[in-house]
């Protein structure tokens, strides 16, 4: 069994890593806010468990046991989230925090009748593709809605930032997976992307949130 620390540091390397599979040590050390002699410390014990190919200098590679464990363990945080959104009413600005929590628990009986209440998802509430229960994940090919072009005509369908904050915002602006938007503009100058949805005719949002929305055409 693993340690919390050590399977937020196979969460983090699983996240950063699926586009190319490999991760700098100074990488994995920005992302979790700790220092790099620290990194590489923990670096070698899971090494040591066949976890992470690392050698010094180089990428750090989960190994097909450390990607499994690590899709189990964001199986679980995403299970989390949609069953307290879908089935406790919570907003999904609030889950987060609580679903690290919860993604420790070794309970597998847990998350496989979360997985059946559910309907078996295969996302979660802000667009993320949630691992199957071998740790397996089908990556989803979104377009950045900052990549779009005036006229398209898109369905929002994630998020890259789920924190409260930037949930908080979309909230205030009435903007939530599965909402059609029309982009209208797209100013030259900064980026702004100026769409219509709903009852809104024109709705400014900068480059910024552009770029944390993922979209596809319709």
């Amino acid at each position: 069994m693993n340690s919390f620390t050590e399977e937020n540091y196979l969460k983090a390397l699983f996240n950063l890593g699926h586009e190319r599979g490999e991760v700098s040590v100074n990488e994995l050390s920005k992302q979790l806010q700790i220092k790099m002699p620290t990194v590489n410390s923990m670096m070698k014990k899971l090494a040591e468990k066949k976890l992470v190919f690392y050698e010094s200098y180089k990428p750090l590679r989960l190994t097909e046991k450390g990607k499994k464990e690590a899709g189990i363990i964001i199986r679980k945080h995403r299970l989390t989230e949609m069953y307290l959104v879908e089935k406790m009413g919570f907003g999904w600005e609030e889950v987060h925090d609580i679903a690290e929590q919860i993604e420790h628990i070794q309970a597998q009986e847990l998350f496989i009748k979360m997985d059946e209440l559910l309907g078996h998802p295969t996302v979660d509430p802000h667009g993320s593709p949630i691992p199957d229960k071998n740790g397996k994940i089908q990556w989803l090919e979104f377009t950045k809605l900052s990549d779009c072009a005036a006229g398209d005509t898109v369905k929002l369908a994630a998020v890259t930032n789920s924190s409260d904050e930037f949930l908080k915002f979309l909230n205030s602006r009435s903007l939530n997976l599965g909402l059609k938007l029309k982009i209208k503009l797209i100013e030259p100058f900064d980026g702004t992307v100026i769409v219509s949805y709903a009852k809104k005719n024109a709705e400014s949002l900068s480059r910024v949130v552009s770029e944390k929305l993922l979209v596809e055409k319709i």
